[in-house]
């Protein structure tokens, strides 16, 4: 099926989204679309798929106008998508959620949630996702629901699939699996957009790639390009993609974890007997696929866990036991993974936001008064400082792109005095443009002498910035190796096996 994009514009307001983008899908093609955050290609997404309804333009399917009036409309014709932030329903399980919209009955009109099961098992072994049909969403970290996504576009007939991010949570190996079934799929004569960040991946799978900037096609790129080239192309400017550091000046051990063990009410164990040590001016990163731990150890670290053992000493401080007031209190700085759900109060404004950690003591708040001109200084710095792009600090923090958010919770957290920065996922959903300037600001942390402890499943993202990686698997520690890994060998280790002369 050919999808034609003719002249889509969608404004918000003052704001234009996307002004007048244009774009053409020939059924058999990839087509990569390449922009910041905030560039607008979510946007253009959701008007294809229904969500939004587009001011001017058209949107032509097998050149017949088609006409959206929701998501329902777009898959009745024929469209796929797998969102970005996710388009779930937390009190429902895996499969109720796969077959929302395209539900099927069994005898007496009962619904036929055996068949849907089945579908979710199927497409799960198929692509080595490995998700339980019967699991609650609202019980699944942020990975694993982004895998829910996938299932469920691959669980319907679409003639054109639109895959936002789709291999943020998955190993090398299952990367390779999803870009040959992109490739199949390809092959059989779907239409393909993929939006991605990882320039590795559009440069493999690209027929076709379109960069939007500011809301604008700025052009067509060709798939040989270099990363640079196509970095630059997003951007508008040259980007460092290339995280450069020096060799760390160690000091003592600052963050000594012994024994961690993390269990859920049914008593199964997320996080199984770690024992790690991150020491003053070090980077330990922690690589795995979602879903093996990295969540629970994290909010564990940040007293987010009430069923914790072992021990977790800062500087000597034990901080098992301790509220989570009082971990952030003994120096504590954490990005989460999820800067929706846990890192920004959406309908609070930017300088709001910025205070969050400190909105009962000084500067901000003395004798009992909030002070607006601090906060405002402050605000007006920090925006300046961490190249947030907002019309001001009374902009509500949901107004922003991800990229934006994200620099406003590294802000606040970087703005504190730390004596261990947790930062998980640090650049989720983020362009290549704001990935440049936080993994400097991750570096700046390490190189003032602060240990940081960074979870990511980006392996590009671990090998730039660690010192040491420790894998984890089924929470448990599978070895702790060298930064300069082969990835190969990284990837192989989050499946579980041990390499020789890893430290368990």
């Amino acid at each position: 099926m050919k999808l034609v994009l003719r002249d889509i514009t969608k404004r918000f307001g003052s704001l234009v989204a996307n002004d007048r983008i244009s774009l053409t899908v020939e059924p058999g093609e990839i087509h990569c679309l390449l922009g910041e955050n905030g560039a607008g290609k979510s946007t253009l997404m959701n008007v294809l798929f229904g969500l939004y309804t587009a001011d001017e333009g058209e949107i032509l399917l097998d050149d017949v106008p088609q006409h959206f009036s929701g998501p329902g409309d777009a898959i009745a014709a024929g469209i796929g998508m797998v969102h970005q932030h996710f388009m779930l329903i937390p009190v429902f399980t895996v499969a109720e959620n796969v077959m929302l919209g395209n539900e099927s009955t069994g005898f007496a009109g009962t619904l036929d949630l055996d068949s849907a099961r089945a579908k979710v098992r199927e497409i799960s072994s198929r692509f080595g996702l490995d998700v339980d049909p019967d699991a609650l969403v609202e019980n699944l970290p942020v990975g694993v629901q982004q895998r829910v996504e996938i299932i469920k576009a691959l669980s319907r007939d679409a003639q054109v699939l639109v895959f936002d991010e789709p291999t943020a949570v998955l190993t090398p190996q299952e990367t390779d699996e999803l870009m040959d079934v992109m490739r199949q799929l390809k092959e059989s004569g779907k239409s393909i957009v993929f939006i991605t960040h990882k320039l590795r991946e559009v440069r493999e799978v690209a027929d076709k790639i379109t960069v939007i900037r500011l809301g604008k096609v700025v052009g067509e790129a060709d798939p040989r390009a270099s990363n640079a080239e196509l970095a630059s192309l997003m951007v508008g400017r040259p980007v460092e993609l290339t995280v450069h550091k020096d060799a760390p000046k160690l000091g003592a051990e600052a963050l000594v974890v012994k024994g961690l063990t993390v269990v859920d009410e049914t008593g199964h164990a997320h996080v199984d007997d770690l024992s790690f040590t991150v020491r003053a001016g070090e980077v330990l990163a922690v690589a795995g696929v979602q879903g093996n731990g990295q969540t629970e150890l994290t909010e564990a670290l940040l007293g987010l866990q009430d069923n914790v053992r072992g021990s977790i000493r800062l500087d000597g401080e034990e901080l098992v036991g301790k509220s989570v007031r009082k971990v952030l209190d003994a120096g504590v700085g954490f990005i989460p993974e999820d800067r929706q759900e846990d890192g920004l109060i959406s309908d609070f404004t930017l300088a709001e936001n910025l205070m969050l950690d400190r909105s009962s003591s000084e500067p901000f708040v003395r004798h009992g008064s909030l002070q607006l001109k601090v906060l405002e200084r402050f605000a007006l710095e920090k925006l300046q400082e961490y190249d947030v792009r907002a019309p001001g600090i009374d902009t509500r923090a949901g107004q922003l792109s991800g990229g934006n958010q994200q620099k406003v919770v590294v802000a606040r957290e970087l703005s504190r005095e730390l004596r261990l920065l947790v930062a998980a996922q640090p650049t989720r959903g983020v362009d290549v443009g704001s990935i440049e300037f936080i993994h400097k600001q991750i570096v700046a942390t390490r190189d003032s002498g602060i240990p940081v402890l960074v979870v990511s499943t980006e392996l590009d993202e671990v090998a730039a910035l660690a010192d040491r990686i420790m894998v984890l698997y089924r929470g448990a520690v599978v070895g702790i190796v060298p930064a300069d890994t082969p990835r190969e060998v990284l990837g192989l280790m989050m499946t579980g096996e041990r390499p020789e002369g890893a430290v368990a």
